[in-house]
């Protein structure tokens, strides 16, 4: 009797064994998010993702969420707290926080939800082959520009200066460099102002009517001055200028024009990048994307505040109009 009882422990203990080595209990993998949006959770397109490619927070994957609110002063001391972690992958909203990410570690893998140009700012060696630490995606910068103005000068024929109102920093300053071409070509001068903070926005719209701006593209970012859209939709109404944004959340907040790649679609092929991280793919094997899907909301209540007339055409391949 006890022998038998001693071999079915044995066999136990021995298909136990054979569980644990087919299945090691190794640590839980730890994404660190580098954003700037307020919250205090990853977007839900991205973590809905994550969840379809069977990662559970806190059964098999561990979140570690930092925001810096739009305060650039604290985007150096969030990329270090993430690095001191030691999480597995930091996903990094935009082209500033990718940078300081990567200045914080050159071994952590770091994917980017969005960049501007990350082979001219330094984030990658190449677009096929990003040669680092980080890959993810890219925003396209001059032609996105330009496509701006274009929309612009669609509804306003005769206009020939507009105004960016921008947050500045390299990637700003490429982007406004990379769109001066384009606009030149439609006959548009831009007028560049860079705004620090909500606080200096009625400056900047005394200094678009001083410079005679006809219409305004808005470069401010929504992760990061989003609070802000709503009283600067309004400027542009009291101001009666047109009005255009990348930012999906322009048209949202009273603005005329969004025009820009789907943001929820960006963290979807974020977190595909973060899938194939933590099954041992390398960042430098993983091509950069360009984003392939773009969205043009209209909001019809401005353009009526303006006294401007949307014409047909752009109506009828607007994703969505707001009335």
């Amino acid at each position: 009797m006890l022998a038998k009882i001693f071999l079915i422990v044995t066999l136990s203990l021995a298909v136990l064994a054979q569980n644990s080595a087919a299945q090691p209990a190794g640590k839980i993998p730890r994404i660190g998010f580098l954003f700037n949006t307020p919250g205090s959770a990853p977007p839900l397109a991205l973590s809905q993702r994550l969840r379809e490619l069977n990662y559970f927070e806190g059964q098999n994957i561990n979140f570690d969420y930092r925001t810096a609110e739009g305060k650039v002063d604290r985007y150096g001391q969030l990329a270090s707290e993430l690095v001191r972690l030691k999480v597995d992958v930091i996903v990094a909203e935009g082209t500033s926080l990718a940078l300081v990410a990567k200045k914080a570690t050159d071994t952590i893998p770091i994917v980017m939800t969005s960049s501007t140009d990350p082979v001219a700012t330094g984030l990658v060696v190449s677009l096929a082959r990003p040669g680092g630490n980080v890959t993810g995606l890219t925003s396209v910068t001059g032609e996105l520009g330009g496509k701006l103005v274009d929309l612009l000068k669609e509804v306003v024929p005769r206009l020939s200066r507009v105004a960016i109102l921008r947050p500045g920093g390299s990637a700003d300053d490429l982007f406004v460099k990379e769109t001066e071409e384009p606009a030149r070509r439609l006959g548009v001068q831009l007028v560049s102002l860079v705004v620090k903070g909500p606080d200096k926005f009625d400056d900047a719209f005394r200094s678009m009517n001083k410079a005679r701006s006809q219409a305004l593209l808005m470069r401010l970012p929504g992760n990061g001055f989003y609070a802000h859209f709503k009283p600067v939709a309004e400027l542009t109404v009291k101001n009666r200028l047109p009005s255009i944004s990348p930012s999906p959340e322009w048209s949202e907040a009273g603005g005329l024009i969004t025009y820009g790649s789907d943001a929820n679609n960006r963290y979807q092929r974020a977190a595909i990048y973060v899938d194939k991280i933590l099954k041992g793919a390398k960042p430098t094997d993983l091509p950069v994307e360009a984003p392939i899907k773009f969205e043009l909301k209209i909001n019809l209540k401005a353009a009526k505040q303006i006294g401007l007339t949307i014409p047909p055409n752009m109506l009828a391949r607007a994703d969505r109009v707001i009335r």
